[in-house]
């Protein structure tokens, strides 16, 4: 059964998923009334999900330590992204993302998961008008839920990105924070600067 994160609560992957290697985090959210936008049209919400890899110092130190929909595969092979969602329409993960966890390499010791919308100033769109925004974490030995954390919109209500979770080492493990930090930024762009 998944574990219900509460903002800030941490597990340790190992115990909850013994002999881990494959994990799937999945993003979704679902598609709220959508703002009209100044031609006329309806503007979709487009949440992108990354994963910044960071070192020992939790710093990010190369733009191929960035996956996100613009460079889908870590060089290393070991994180992948498995496609944009550009609305966020239908049921289930909207984004997904790939961790072989014994093939990270050795110098990435977090990897924190982003969530942004897309053009979202310009759209005039952010986290507080996004229904029912979820990230969890799939063990994909055995397709097992492994842990969700809900989001609820009011909390973040003029935000446009998120850092949603961090997967980390700790003495030889693995590790799960969920995390929740809402910000207003322009783009993930930002967000990546605060780690330089």
């Amino acid at each position: 059964m998944a574990i219900n994160l509460q903002k800030g609560q941490r597990i340790s992957l190992a115990k909850e998923a013994p002999n881990l290697t494959r994990i799937m985090c999945g993003l979704g959210w679902d598609v709220v009334e959508k703002p009209k936008s100044w031609l006329g049209g309806n503007q979709d919400f487009d949440l992108d999900a990354s994963i910044l890899c960071l070192n020992a110092q939790d710093k990010f130190t190369d733009q191929a330590n960035l996956v996100y929909f613009g460079n889908l595969r870590h060089k290393s092979g070991a994180i992948s992204h498995l496609g944009d969602n550009l609305t966020g329409e239908g049921e289930g993960d909207d984004e997904q993302l790939v961790v072989d966890l014994p093939n990270v390499p050795a110098n990435i010791h977090k990897l924190v998961f982003v969530v942004n919308i897309y053009q979202a100033n310009q759209r005039k769109q952010d986290f507080g008008q996004v229904q029912n925004a979820f990230v969890r974490l799939v063990n994909m030995g055995n397709n097992q839920e492994i842990a969700r954390y809900q989001l609820s919109g009011g909390e973040y209500s003029g935000k446009t990105a998120m850092i949603m979770a961090e997967i980390y080492r700790h003495q030889n493990e693995w590790k799960m924070a969920a995390v929740g930090n809402g910000f207003k930024v322009e783009s993930l762009g930002d967000i990546v600067k605060s780690y330089l």
